[in-house]
This record gives C-alpha cells, sequence and structure tokens, in this order.
C-alpha cells in the first residue's frame, strides 16, 4: 500500500510538472493519502509533496505553536522529558505529514513567510507575506526541516524550519506590524474564543458570564470580551490562588473564583456565591473532567461553550440529560468572521490581557 502512494504521488508530480498546476479540492482532500475519502482532518496521513495544486499556498514556516491540551499531554507522558517530547512531535509529524496528536485529537496553529502561491489561489496571499495560519495544523500538510533544533521541548511555541501547505479554504491572516511575532501567534491561537464569546453575550439581556480557566490566553480574552459586548458580571475560575491573584490585578473579573473545576458541586457552589448562576458558562481549561460543574453552573436556558480540546463531548450530552439541564451546549470551533482582528485589538487596548500573554510567554 505505502509503495503505491509513493508511486502515486510521484505520477502526479510529473503531471503537475509537465502539463501545468492542477486546480486541487479546495478543502485538500487530494492531500489525503490514508483513508481515502476523509477531510484532511480525519486523515491518518497526508500528502506533504511541495510541488502546489493551482488554489494552494506553501509557507516557509517559522514557528509552530502547539495547543494547550495536546502540549499538556505530551509535557506529562514524558515527565517534563524535553527531549523526548521534541523526538514525539517529530515522529508524528514525520509519520502523518501534519502536527496531529492521536491522543488530544488537536495541533495548533503556525507562523511564516509565504513562499509560492497557486495563480488560483483565492486566499489573497503575496510571496514575502508574513502570516499566521489560522487552521488547525491537525489538516495542514507540514514538513520539518531542520529536527527542531532550536526548541528545548518546555514550550507551546516552536521555533522551526520547514514548509506547509494551505489550501483554496484555509484561513490565514497576514501578521500585525505593531507586535511581536510570538505575541501575535499566541492571541491568533485562540482568537476564535472571543469573538463566539462576544456573539452570545449580546443574545442576552445584562448576562452574567462565568469563564473557567480565566486567566489562560483564551480565557482572558473570553473575559475582556464578555465586557465588551455588555456582561453585567463576569466570574473567572481558575485553580490556583497565584492565578487569583495575577488575575485580580487585571481587573478583568468582577469576581474571581478559585476552584478545582473538575469537582462539580464546587464549581456549581461557587459561581453560585460569586453572583451566579450564569446565563454564559465559558470552558477554557486544558483538562478533562469539568463538564459537569460547567453545566451545574449554568442557569436553565443558558448557554455553554466549550473552547477545551479536553473536553468529552459525550460526557457533557449525556451529562446535561443525565442532570435534566435545559442548557444550549456549543463546541467553539475557532471561526467566526472578523476573529483574528477582534482579539488582536483587545490585546492592543486591554494592558491587563496583554499582560498576562507576556507572562506566558
Amino acid at each position: 500500500m505505502t509503495a503505491r502512494f509513493a508511486l502515486f504521488s510521484q505520477f502526479n508530480r510529473k503531471v503537475l510538472t509537465n502539463v501545468g498546476r492542477m486546480t486541487g479540492d479546495p478543502v485538500g482532500m487530494h492531500r489525503v493519502l490514508e483513508p481515502l475519502g476523509v477531510l484532511p482532518q480525519a486523515a491518518q496521513r497526508l500528502d506533504t509533496d511541495p510541488v502546489l495544486r493551482d488554489d494552494e499556498v506553501r509557507v516557509r514556516v517559522e514557528r509552530l505553536n502547539l495547543d494547550a491540551a495536546s502540549f499538556r499531554q505530551l509535557e506529562g507522558k514524558h515527565g517534563g522529558d524535553g527531549d523526548a517530547v521534541r523526538r514525539e512531535v517529530l515522529e508524528i509529524v514525520g509519520s502523518r505529514g501534519k502536527m496531529h496528536n492521536p491522543v488530544t485529537g488537536s495541533g495548533g496553529m503556525l507562523v511564516g513567510s509565504v513562499e509560492e502561491v497557486g495563480e488560483g489561489s483565492p486566499l489573497g496571499l503575496a510571496v514575502g507575506d508574513r502570516v499566521a495560519t489560522l487552521v488547525s495544523l491537525t489538516l495542514t500538510p507540514l514538513v520539518i526541516e531542520d529536527g527542531l533544533a532550536l526548541w528545548d521541548g518546555h514550550s507551546e511555541q516552536v521555533p522551526t524550519n520547514g514548509y506547509a501547505i494551505l489550501f483554496g479554504r484555509s484561513i490565514a491572516a497576514k501578521l500585525p506590524p505593531d507586535l511581536p511575532a510570538p505575541l501575535a501567534l499566541a492571541v491568533m491561537d485562540v482568537c476564535g474564543a472571543p469573538a463566539l464569546t462576544e456573539r452570545h453575550v449580546r443574545r442576552y439581556a445584562d448576562p452574567v458570564v462565568a469563564v473557567v480557566g480565566g486567566a489562560g490566553k483564551s480565557g482572558s480574552l473570553c473575559l475582556a470580551a464578555a465586557r465588551r459586548a455588555g456582561a453585567r458580571r463576569t466570574i473567572a475560575v481558575v485553580p490556583h490562588q497565584a492565578e487569583a491573584d495575577l488575575l485580580a490585578r487585571t481587573g478583568l473579573a468582577d469576581q474571581v473564583l478559585v476552584c478545582d473545576a473538575r469537582d462539580p458541586a464546587a464549581l456549581r457552589n461557587g459561581v453560585l456565591a460569586s453572583g451566579g448562576p450564569a446565563d454564559l458558562t465559558i470552558v477554557c481549561v486544558d483538562v478533562p473532567g469539568c463538564e459537569g460543574g460547567a453545566i451545574l453552573s449554568t442557569a436553565e436556558g443558558g448557554t455553554v461553550i466549550f473552547f477545551s480540546m479536553a473536553t468529552s463531548f459525550s460526557a457533557a450530552a449525556l451529562g446535561a440529560e443525565g442532570l435534566a439541564a435545559d442548557v444550549t451546549m456549543i463546541v467553539g470551533n475557532g471561526y467566526v468572521p472578523g476573529h483574528a482582528d477582534l482579539a488582536l485589538e483587545i490585546v492592543r487596548e486591554n494592558a491587563g490581557v496583554r499582560g498576562l500573554f507576556e507572562r506566558r510567554l
């Protein structure tokens, strides 16, 4: 089977080189090697051939940003051994043709410079543009060429050299000139969260908003977005007093609650004592087991948005049913029109949010 795929790839390259570029499937299904017929995100292996289809773009990669759930899982698995984490990331990318953690199912995103643009690409990019991809690494063909020699395996941001392929329906944003690239990458990695938060806050009159994981990247942006959109009260849930003290200094939340979000009763009681129940509960933590507490903390007729890749969606659905909870549950898919611009605007104008990001970097 492997030999057949290799021959197919060689034939494909000859056709593209000799008779001109062919138009690819806009969602990238032509890059799927196995199993055939699935979307790139669901694929076990992608074709990383650097020869572009007509609507593709090749990016010279400068830095990866592993998503928090994936990095936490890898770091925990290897007991903080950075060399082992680096080897596993290389193995995943080398074997799958993309950064797709098989345990968490998540990946991250990247920044780099546009290296080549197919003449039929609809993305509006030009050679030399420095961009951040706003689609997951789990569906992005990726090749690492430097062995991750500059990465110590101890941070979510991964300096590297390699290339990635964007499809016709991929999303990429030009890096803003006024922000450092690592900061812009960190913001764009979670930019869907504040945009979706703003949309749903505006669907309620003077809502109470609870953000589980309020001191993190997506959580701090969600707190700021909720206040901008008119939330009456914001409640931030954090696991440790040190994070509570840090968040309290930013003024992002009306109430900061120290609580283990995996304890359903403690989370419910804490939110209620802090001015809840919440009309809108947003889960941004990168640990599993927070579904029940989030549901219990939400008012009847309210909404829970799960932005964490550690969420068990079966636990959420069955848990809500078992609790007879009349709540709407939403999977934050990371894309809302204008999401990158909104997140960058929040970071520019809110010193508290920017400070939390810069501490993580």
